[in-house]
């Protein structure tokens, strides 16, 4: 193993041994490349740069505490990857293909795996890009697919902690019928801005409310929402935000404690009724939600009284994370060994 400080990782980039490769040409994908090459040489009007071909995945690889690496749920980034591509008019990945790319590229830099004591992760960053030089909007007839690692610390620096988030009125991450179900630069891109301005604020993120009426929750920064209340797990349903596998994960793992589960509209307003909040994604798992701030309406909605994560949020995160790195039975098979 490299010898890096696991334990104080922050979520940034760290530069590994390999990268792998494959490109799509002649109406068909090619072979596996690794590359050593941190650069990628590309035409200056390749439509990723130009009209935003561009689409990637998030995941990770766990070192768990019984010596095997594991990945979570790798078919379903697959799966969105191919959702994305066929959003924005990209030829899809097979799953085949990204499955054997993602476990190539973890075993090439097995070791810059942190170690299951620090709580680090290797981060798993697979990128589409269309590269055919075009100054017509149309779509790429050339695209190389790439796949690099980096360990990682927590996503928000206390870990597991909770963090205060304030609506934002004046900013749209996405609308009802745009890209906001596939990941896309654009859409992060879109956020930038408004997550600024909450962090100059004194916030850990920005909150949506939805883009066409302002009146329902729609996401947290770049992660989904929930809420907690009478034993049940509330989550947005909405056409603007990306569906996440962390929140699907949550909503079985919640279901399996005896938790009912409802996908709907919450209206802002039902802020008020839950007993505990949190953001979710594949950064950051959970990520609890001490209080949540409407400047224009002068309104604040609690969810911590103590500034601790709520029983229930620890309990989901607890059976998420054991499930993750193979301490809690994964009947569900979630996971996949890359390194036995």
């Amino acid at each position: 193993m490299k010898d890096l400080d696991w334990s104080n990782l922050s979520f940034g980039y760290i530069p590994t041994d390999y990268n792998v490769r494959c490109y799509y040409r002649d109406g068909k994908w090619g072979e596996i490349e690794v590359c050593s090459d941190e650069y990628i040489n590309m035409h200056m009007a390749a439509t990723c740069l130009h009209y935003g071909q561009e689409a990637f995945e998030g995941l990770k690889a766990y070192r768990c505490p019984d010596g095997k690496v594991r990945v979570f749920r790798v078919e379903e980034n697959a799966a969105r990857l191919q959702s994305t591509c066929r959003g924005i008019m990209m030829p899809e990945v097979p799953t085949e293909l990204f499955i054997e790319m993602v476990s190539k590229v973890v075993r090439l830099n097995q070791e810059y795996i942190p170690t299951y004591e620090s709580g680090a992760t290797l981060y798993i960053r697979p990128l589409l890009i269309g590269t055919s030089a075009q100054v017509g909007v149309h779509p790429s007839k050339e695209y190389l697919f790439l796949i690099f690692v980096t360990p990682v610390g927590p996503y928000f620096k206390g870990g597991f902690a909770t963090n205060p988030y304030v609506i934002m009125r004046d900013f749209d991450r996405s609308a009802p019928l745009g890209t906001g179900i596939y990941k896309v630069g654009g859409n992060y891109a879109a956020s930038l801005r408004a997550n600024n301005l909450a962090h100059e604020m004194g916030y850990a993120c920005e909150f949506y409310l939805d883009a066409k009426e302002k009146k329902y929750i729609d996401e947290c920064g770049a992660a989904n929402f929930f809420g907690i209340k009478n034993n049940t797990y509330v989550t947005p349903e909405s056409t603007s935000i990306l569906p996440s596998i962390t929140n699907k994960s949550l909503m079985q793992v919640a279901e399996d404690l005896g938790l009912k589960v409802e996908r709907r509209p919450i209206p802002e307003e039902e802020l008020d009724t839950f007993e505990e909040a949190g953001a979710c994604g594949t950064a950051a798992v959970i990520s609890p939600i001490s209080y949540i701030d409407d400047p224009e309406k002068n309104k604040r909605y609690t969810f911590s009284e103590d500034g601790k994560p709520g029983p229930i949020s620890k309990k989901l995160f607890d059976t998420l994370r054991g499930i993750q790195y193979g301490t809690i039975e994964d009947k569900h098979g979630w996971t996949r060994v890359v390194i036995g």
